[in-house]
């Protein structure tokens, strides 16, 4: 018994062929991010890595799978980690992607979960106000300082980072695929170049076999 993959019916028109091919490309697409956030249990399921903050266990253009907090156990604190012998992304500690300062519609941040701090601690740390809440302390693994104890032209000084803050933890990465999120226009580009030459090429050589078909006849 064989499997054979059902062909997709053909119109006369290269036009309508065409237009079949990208809607084609937007199904498989969306059946894909359907699937990864039934697995993952969050959204963004995938993020790819721009910066080197995290070199050498994390580099630009790795894309990293995110999933929920209790998909695979809670998140863990560099000293959790160390007594329980678990290493993500060469260190201890969970590598968690959260939103900074709690803003969405910005490029989420990818560090290391390094403590825990309660209110106290933290109004000790010196957020005042609404920043003196609990929340991790994180760092990049390339960084000097812990990300709250830097100033950041697009956030200001990051408070501690609350749970509901969280995306979620990573849990592995794939290199160099990122570039095709980071890049999305470019790499829309050549996903349509690549059908045009596909089609272009289809159509010439159906139009050989039917010249020699009529050939054949003569």
């Amino acid at each position: 018994m064989s499997l054979s993959i059902p062909k997709l019916p053909e119109s006369k028109d290269p036009k309508i062929n065409f237009i079949r091919d990208i809607l084609l490309v937007f199904i498989v697409v969306a059946a894909i991010g359907g699937a990864l956030f039934a697995v993952s249990g969050t959204w963004p399921a995938l993020v790819a890595v721009e910066s080197p903050s995290m070199v050498p266990n994390l580099n630009v253009n790795d894309l990293v799978f995110v999933v929920e907090e209790n998909r695979y156990g809670g998140y863990m604190i560099m000293v959790e980690a160390e007594e329980a012998g678990k290493i993500s992304f060469g260190g201890y500690g969970d590598v968690i992607v959260y939103q900074p300062n709690g803003q969405t519609g910005v490029t989420p941040i990818i560090h290391r979960a390094i403590t825990w701090i309660n209110e106290s601690v933290a109004e000790e740390a010196g957020f005042t106000g609404d920043a003196a809440h609990a929340g991790y302390i994180t760092k990049g693994d390339n960084n000097e300082l812990y990300d709250q104890n830097a100033i950041f032209s697009e956030y200001g000084r990051m408070q501690p980072v609350k749970k509901e803050w969280i995306v979620g933890k990573a849990l592995f990465a794939i290199p160099l695929i990122g570039f095709i999120p980071l890049h999305l226009f470019e790499s829309a580009l050549v996903v349509v170049l690549i059908i045009v030459i596909i089609e272009l090429a289809s159509r010439r050589l159906k139009k050989s076999k039917d010249n020699k078909s009529k050939g054949k006849k003569k």
